[in-house]
C-alpha cells in the first residue's frame, strides 16, 4: 500500500471544495474499515479499504459528468487498480463486475451509509438512538433522501448476501463512534 491516508485525504480534499461530500467521503471511510473486518479477509488491510472509501466520490464535485472517470485515472496512474476498480464499480448501473469483497462493499456501504448519515440528521438524538427498524421505514419513504437510489442498497445486499436489518445494524454501529466528528451526534 503505497498510497497514505494522508495522501489520500489531501488529494480528496483538493478535488473536493464541498464540505458536504468531504463528510460523505469520511463516513464511508470509517465504514469500510469497519467492512474490512466484517466482509474481507485476514489478508486485508483495514485502511485500504478506508482509503477506498473515502476517495469514491472524490471526482464528483468537480467534475460530475465525468464521475468516476478521473479519480479511477489518478488511482491507475499510481498502481492502484483494485482501488480503481471498486470505484469504478460502486453504482451497479454501469456494468462493472463486482469480484472483491472490497468492491461488493463499496457498493453495500456508499448509499446506505449516506442513507444512515441522513436519518440521524433529522433525529435530536443522533444516531445515538437510531435503529435499524426507523431506516428501513425511512427507506419505504420514496420523499426522504430521494437522491439516494434504493436499488443500489438493495443490489449492495445482494451482492454481499446479507440481510438488511444486520448490514443497518452495521453501520450505525460503525459511525456512532465518530457522530460527533460527522455531525450525527445529538443536537
Amino acid at each position: 500500500m503505497s498510497l497514505s491516508r494522508e495522501e489520500a485525504w489531501s488529494h480528496l480534499v483538493s478535488w473536493t471544495p464541498s464540505e458536504k461530500l468531504r463528510l460523505h467521503a469520511r463516513a464511508v471511510e470509517i465504514v469500510m474499515i469497519a467492512a474490512a473486518g466484517r466482509y474481507g479477509s485476514e489478508d486485508d488491510v483495514p485502511e485500504w479499504w478506508g482509503i477506498c472509501g473515502m476517495l469514491h466520490d472524490a471526482d464528483y464535485d468537480q467534475w460530475p459528468e465525468e464521475h468516476p472517470k478521473r479519480i479511477v485515472a489518478w488511482l491507475r496512474e499510481r498502481d492502484h487498480d483494485d482501488l480503481a476498480h471498486a470505484i469504478s464499480g460502486h453504482y451497479s448501473q454501469w456494468g462493472v463486475p463486482l469480484n472483491s469483497p472490497m468492491d461488493k462493499a463499496l457498493l453495500a456501504c456508499d448509499e446506505l451509509t449516506g442513507f444512515v448519515v441522513a436519518c440521524c440528521y433529522i433525529r435530536p438524538e443522533g444516531v445515538s438512538t437510531l435503529t435499524p427498524k426507523s431506516v428501513k421505514k425511512k427507506l419505504k419513504s420514496k420523499g426522504f433522501a430521494a437522491g439516494v437510489e434504493r436499488f443500489e442498497v438493495q443490489r449492495g445486499l445482494e451482492l454481499l448476501n446479507v440481510d438488511n436489518t444486520s448490514h443497518i445494524q452495521f453501520i450505525i454501529d460503525a459511525l456512532k463512534p465518530h457522530a460527533d466528528e460527522l455531525g450525527i451526534g445529538a443536537k
